[in-house]
């Protein structure tokens, strides 16, 4: 089976009837959606809020019943992906261009469960590019306060035009060597003007899926 099927479907099981769950963006987690629909249809009584337009869109399409975040003060649980995980459970997240309403969306769950294939567990934080989602007005100024943190930013684009998330900003991807203190960083790069949120998800999630490629499930938490 696909390790990312695997991981996305394994998930469920922290789903409980009346639940209101936090619906994750990405390949993963696109996996999740599509067997809670599949439980939906069977019966399970649950509502959903989406992280993204495209996790919307699939939600509608697999009949899950969806809520306005404005209608809720806290959620049970968020079932999301990750771009890279280490031990501690820490997480770079943003890679589909939603981190900042899934980072708001994780904020206010009583649970994050992360789904993952094993290829995305890192021994250290800072393979994969930070993602920095920034304010268009300034960009070029925000980009050299992010360098003096000592990483290399690069404007995401797409179709050769500045890519925009769901809440109409930019996306600075930040390659660092390595990220070793991961809660120090966030806090420096969230005291930047201009900057509205990073896709270090720091003491946020509670357990780990991890989809191995033979088949096999571990859990970190």
């Amino acid at each position: 089976m696909n390790s990312k099927k695997l991981a996305g479907e394994k998930a469920v099981q922290y789903v409980k009837d009346g639940m209101i769950i936090g619906l994750g963006t990405g390949s993963t987690v696109y996996w999740t959606i599509k067997k809670l629909g599949e439980l939906v249809r069977d019966g399970l009584d649950i509502r959903g809020i989406p992280t993204s337009k495209n996790t919307e869109e699939l939600a509608i399409e697999e009949g899950i019943p969806l809520i306005s975040l404005s209608e809720i003060g806290q959620l049970d649980i968020t079932i999301d992906g990750a771009d890279e995980v280490n031990p501690d459970l820490q997480l770079i997240k943003g890679g589909g261009g939603a981190l900042l309403r899934e980072k708001l969306i994780a904020s206010i769950s009583k649970r994050l469960v992360i789904v993952v294939d094993e290829s995305k567990c890192v021994s250290r934080l800072g393979r994969f590019p930070l993602p920095v989602e920034v304010t268009p007005f300034g960009v070029e100024i925000t980009s050299k306060q992010l360098q003096v943190l000592g990483c290399t930013p690069k404007l995401r684009t797409k179709k050769d035009i500045p890519y925009k998330t769901d809440n109409g900003n930019y996306i600075l991807d930040c390659s660092f060597s390595s990220i070793s203190e991961p809660i120090e960083l966030t806090n420096k790069i969230n005291m930047l003007p201009g900057v509205v949120e990073n896709g270090l998800f720091v003491n946020m999630a509670e357990i780990i899926v991890v989809a191995k490629k033979d088949g096999h499930i571990d859990y970190l938490q």
